[in-house]
């Protein structure tokens, strides 16, 4: 069965690769431009003439005629006036530069806040790959991918649903002497926010359903129940912060009547200090709660962070993160730590 799992491993590796290939390639186009043709017989002799009454002038009609071409400079180069605006000409353009570099760090700055915001109003696919160690009684490495995508929509002119999917791929270790490993997909999960276009003093919220599918493609994979409950997240950005925490519980409503019934909880603050040229420092630990467990195998508490940074491929924004987490409290069979890698692929209105 290892082999199996690890057979599994560099097929989905490459399918991501080539979905990351696919979604951000972009071909550009390159624009030459001509020169004028030379004025040719009546138009080139005009222009000669034109150019011989410009150079016969007095120097008083040169001076106006630059004048009328620059407006900026409407005195004799070599009066303090003219070196005033001049200078004043440069620190215009030394103005507009600042604001040129501030604008391009604002714009990462704004898909950095997007990507931290669990209810944006932009479609996003995040990849979420979580590396799970120490699991099990033989302290085995568990993989989990989170495909993840966000998709809004439209309800009125005040109103969106924000939904989010979550399709979980496992490789699962052995969790008991004869049981596992396996690999396969998990339970699918799916959440509907209803969110104001705007933010209710200056804070972001939606509230809805979560629901869960029992999808797993082997019993150890999932909980074989059909599962519901409420969902809602509240956040603020205030500068460079951006904080806030998502909540939802799930019960088990029908399924596998062999199967425990599901009682499962969450709830994950965040809180993110954005940096310039698109970095961040970030944290956000999902801690859980099963409350048909009894004891410490009922808590999972992570407690740790990472950096993130936003860039882009071609023109297609990707925000790419890298956190750990230590689990200060976990079940008997959970994981002692976590190290999470993913990859955001945006697409802004």
């Amino acid at each position: 069965m290892k082999d199996r799992v690890t057979s599994v491993w560099p097929g989905l590796t490459t399918l991501a690769i080539a979905l990351a290939i696919c979604v951000s390639g972009t071909a550009g186009a390159w624009v030459q431009a001509g020169q004028p043709p030379e004025p040719e017989g009546a138009a080139r002799e005009a222009d000669e003439s034109q150019t011989r009454k410009q150079q016969e002038a007095p120097p008083v009609l040169v001076a106006q005629a630059t004048a009328t071409s620059d407006a900026t400079n409407v005195a004799d180069p070599a009066t303090p006036a003219a070196k005033t605006t001049k200078s004043a000409g440069k620190t215009e353009d030394a103005k507009g530069n600042e604001q040129a570099k501030a604008g391009g760090e604002g714009e990462a700055g704004d898909l950095a806040k997007a990507a931290q915001n669990p209810i944006a109003n932009m479609i996003s696919v995040p990849l979420q790959h979580n590396f799970n160690f120490k699991t099990g009684p033989g302290d085995d490495l568990q993989n989990i991918l989170n495909i993840q995508p966000v998709i809004p929509l439209k309800l009125t002119e005040d109103w969106n649903v924000i939904t989010r999917t979550i399709l979980p791929v496992i490789w699962q270790p052995e969790l008991a002497p004869g049981v596992g490993p396996e690999s396969g997909l998990g339970d699918i999960q799916f959440s509907a926010f209803f969110s104001p276009v705007k933010p209710t003093k200056g804070v972001t919220w939606g509230v809805g359903p979560v629901l869960q599918f029992p999808s797993a493609t082997d019993d150890l994979l999932g909980s074989g129940k059909y599962s519901a409950g409420p969902t809602a997240v509240a956040l603020k950005m205030d500068g460079p912060w951006v904080y806030g925490a998502l909540v939802q519980n799930l019960w088990s409503y029908a399924g596998d009547g062999d199967r425990e019934e599901v009682n499962q909880f969450l709830i994950q603050p965040f809180l993110n200090y954005n940096l310039p040229k698109g970095w961040y420092l970030s944290t956000g630990p999902s801690i859980t709660a099963n409350w048909r467990a009894h004891g410490k195998d009922r808590w999972t508490v992570p407690v740790g962070g990472g950096v993130g940074k936003i860039m882009k491929i071609g023109k297609l924004p990707v925000n790419m993160s890298l956190r750990a987490y230590y689990n200060v409290m976990r079940p008997s069979d959970g994981p002692e730590w976590t190290l999470q890698y993913q990859i955001q692929f945006m697409f802004p209105k």
